[in-house]
């Protein structure tokens, strides 16, 4: 029986404002480069798993400047790529700093299921959390959003002391919901650090699927949006 569902944050409830896709289109178009938020997106995802990736791995901020860097050249190199843009390393610089300077004052949005679905389960009596890897309060982003009256606990990695995919940050949300792992579902949108971090400690994993970049996944349940996790309580 499901007690208590843990959700991710970033592209499970919420997304960036304005869209990244449409930052980096307007970027290159200050470059002289036209290229569509819809033709940047798909490099836009690609790059956001390399870099979960890397960060599951060893914390980014926590690296030398050098290898720092290395991260976010590469990511942006990811994006350019997908895209069709030839980028030299002079290009790749420019495009890093002006897409820096778009996004000072980008903020966050919930996607439009959101609150319909944590209402639904809230009057359902489950124990709702918010796990994630942004090291910020999440309590003001939380309150803006009106997401307060729904989550009974947000756990930060600030908070935890670790970054998902690590047991811990899991561990701790089961004992903050006071639930067994096996009565719990975890949904997120990353594999590697979401599914596989949730089911490391028994936690059953629900991947949501926004952009449709897992069609052939079958290691657990997929979704498209909130509104199709009802079938799984």
């Amino acid at each position: 029986m499901v007690k208590a569902i843990f959700f991710d944050w970033f592209n499970t409830l919420a997304r960036y404002e304005p869209p990244r896709e449409a930052l980096h289109s307007k970027a290159l178009r200050e470059l002289g480069i036209e290229v569509s938020p819809a033709e940047i997106l798909p490099g836009v995802l690609e790059a956001d798993s390399y870099f979960f990736e890397e960060h599951a791995s060893s914390p980014v901020e926590k690296r030398k400047p050098e290898e720092q860097a290395e991260v976010y050249t590469h990511y942006q190199r990811i994006v350019l790529a997908k895209a069709g843009v030839k980028a030299d390393q002079e290009l790749l610089g420019k495009v890093m700093k002006r897409i820096g300077g778009l996004f000072e004052g980008i903020t966050f949005v919930l996607f439009d299921d959101v609150l319909a679905t944590l209402k639904m389960l809230k009057q359902q009596d489950f124990t709702l959390g918010l796990l994630t890897n942004l090291a910020k309060d999440m309590g003001p982003i939380c309150r803006k959003l009106s997401l307060e009256p729904y989550l009974d606990f947000v756990i930060t990695s600030a908070e935890a002391g670790v970054d998902k995919p690590n047991p811990l940050i899991f561990q701790a949300a089961l004992q903050r919901a006071g639930v067994d792992a096996s009565e719990t579902i975890y949904v997120g949108d990353q594999y590697k650090i979401d599914v596989v971090g949730a089911r490391g400690v028994g936690i059953n994993p629900i991947l949501i699927d926004r952009y449709n970049l897992y069609p052939e996944f079958s290691d657990c349940p997929r979704i498209r949006n909130l509104t199709e996790l009802a079938k799984y309580l």
